[in-house]
């Protein structure tokens, strides 16, 4: 789940391209910088956004 849906600064946007990146960068051996130009994020705020996003759902609510 990704809670900033847009980026702070430019309002873009980030949401939609959060499990694809977290799936692709995160968890696999992709590059970020790799995913995000393939992804189409361009902008220095929104690629800040993406690779500097923790998760912490399963942190603030681990009763599910």
């Amino acid at each position: 789940m990704m809670v900033p849906v847009r980026c702070f600064t430019c309002g873009n946007v980030v949401g939609e391209h959060w499990e694809e990146f977290d799936e692709r960068a995160n968890e696999g051996d992709e590059d970020p910088e790799k995913v995000l130009d393939e992804l189409g994020v361009d902008r220095y705020c929104c690629r800040r956004m993406l690779v500097s996003h923790e998760d912490l759902v399963d942190v603030v609510s681990p009763y599910q």
